[in-house]
């Protein structure tokens, strides 16, 4: 779910056009990202796996449904003992890392490398929510990809684009992050971020996802949840602080992969990132949406 931070935090000496150039570039590499061969857009199926055998090919019939254009029955996942074995079929065209796939264990989107199964196009494989198993598919030639009708925004706003205060926890945090499967996941939670807009002082908690690429990862909702904005909330990143600092930019929050497919898990904001303010910026709801969860 990480992206990389875009855009550097604007300082009092640059201009508002700058600050334009900035929030521009922010976006384009947002729709890019969206667009992409492998990017949420391409999403076409989301299957959990029950224990024992997973059939899986284009057979409607199939555990795992794959577009079409794969074959009938392309193989079976096995779900034994907390692991996904692959045994494709003769001839399926399975591969994985470029190369024709055998007999074996896979490793899942939890794990340090994720087993990409690929029939032309077409790719799949194994992700993990607490103690289940599923598997996503993705076809770059999907229709949320096929008819995607573009991002809208509300006016890039200077106001919006704060520097907040970092308040660390006195000893390492964790904090509660429900999801829309009704799943909840423990995350690192480095401390408190404190910000101003228009004289009021509001105060969000965001988490760490990636220890080895950490940044602070505010998922909230705010007054314009499920009326200009998407219900469920939206993501925003900001650099881990630096002297107790951070900028956090609105303008670059953004709708969670739920907004386009319902093939994905997305986590939810926690009580704490619920703001009592519209939060005129960023990413509106999207026109072609997946409803709210």
């Amino acid at each position: 779910m990480s992206v990389a931070v875009a855009g550097a935090a604007v300082t009092a000496a640059e201009s508002p056009a700058d600050f334009q150039q900035i929030e521009r570039t922010w976006r384009e590499s947002r729709e890019k990202r969206l667009k992409s061969p492998n990017g949420w857009l391409t999403l076409v199926g989301l299957a959990w796996l029950r224990a024992g055998d997973n059939p899986v090919g284009s057979d409607p019939e199939s555990a795992v449904v794959l577009p079409e254009k794969t074959p009938k029955h392309a193989g079976v996942l096995v779900l034994a003992d907390g692991k996904v074995t692959l045994k494709p079929s003769p001839g399926s065209g399975i591969t994985i890392d470029g190369k024709p796939a055998g007999q074996q264990v896979l490793g899942d989107d939890m794990d340090e490398h994720t087993d990409v199964m690929k029939i032309g196009e077409v790719s799949f494989y194994v992700i993990r929510r607490g103690d289940r198993y599923g598997v996503r598919v993705k076809d770059p030639a999907g229709p949320a990809r096929a008819h995607f009708q573009g991002l809208s925004y509300f006016p890039a706003d200077p106001k919006w684009r704060v520097e907040a205060t970092f308040v660390p926890y006195d000893a390492p945090h964790q904090m509660q992050i429900p999801n829309v499967l009704g799943e909840v996941e423990t995350m690192d939670a480095p401390g408190l971020v404190t910000f101003k807009v228009d004289g009021k002082e509001y105060t969000m908690a965001p988490v760490v996802e990636d220890p080895k690429e950490p940044s602070l990862w505010f998922i909230f909702k705010d007054q314009t949840s499920a009326k200009e904005t998407y219900g469920a909330g939206r993501f925003l990143y900001a650099e881990m602080p630096k002297d107790g600092k951070t900028v956090v930019d609105f303008n670059q929050a953004y709708n969670p992969p739920c907004a386009f497919t319902p093939y994905a898990t997305c986590p939810l904001p926690p009580k704490e990132n619920w703001l009592p303010v519209r939060v005129e910026a960023g990413e509106k709801a999207y026109a072609g949406g997946h409803p709210t969860h």
